[in-house]
């Protein structure tokens, strides 16, 4: 029997109607006892997993040079009264924890635009 390339059968695979290849995946599940869809859904996980953390935390490494806007932006994501934001912008800290990375890269480009430094942890 001829031994098909990957090219090859993506490429036969294309000039297939779904039902086709319906009935192809019910073959191979017949002939192999695997579910190629299984197989498929288990790897995108793994995937996923390589990309990195899925949340972070924002931490405050230094004020610059406008700490009052910083005190305003930490208190308006935070909550904390004006004492508690002032000691944040002061001493650096975590400022959110457990956010999601796309929250704490716009969080992090307030920050920056008010002249603060950040990390993502």
């Amino acid at each position: 029997m001829a031994k098909f390339t990957k090219e090859e059968f993506i490429n036969g695979l294309k000039e297939m109607t779904i039902l086709e290849v319906k009935e192809l995946v019910d073959a191979m599940k017949e002939e192999f006892g695997v579910d190629p869809s299984a197989v498929a859904v288990a790897a995108a996980p793994a995937a996923a997993v390589e990309e990195g953390p899925s949340t972070v935390s924002l931490v405050l490494t230094a004020a610059g040079a406008n700490k009052i806007a910083v005190i305003k932006l930490v208190r308006e994501i935070t909550g904390l009264g004006l004492k508690e934001a002032k000691d944040v912008a002061d001493n650096g800290g975590a400022v959110k924890e457990n956010i999601s990375t796309d929250e704490a890269n716009e969080l992090k480009a307030k920050f920056e635009e008010a002249g603060a430094t950040v990390e993502l942890k």
